[in-house]
């Protein structure tokens, strides 16, 4: 299936299926990170039930301390 995840054109294995699925394959561990599906921003309790299909925008922002 062919996602645009942050503005890039990406390949993702047919086992990715919803919004969980996309963040467990781009991440390591589970991070704090906000989502925009299609121009909808998710609450994070919605990751489980959204559906990604061929050809989605998905938008994943992580915040990342430092100084």
């Amino acid at each position: 299936m062919n996602l645009l995840v942050n503005g890039n054109d990406l390949q993702v294995p047919s086992d990715v299926n919803t919004i969980a699925d996309v963040i467990t394959h781009f991440f390591e561990q589970d991070p704090i990170v906000i989502v925009e599906h299609n121009g909808e921003i998710l609450e994070k309790n919605h990751h489980t039930e959204r559906i990604v299909a061929d050809g989605d925008k998905i938008e994943l922002v992580q915040f990342v301390g430092g100084g």
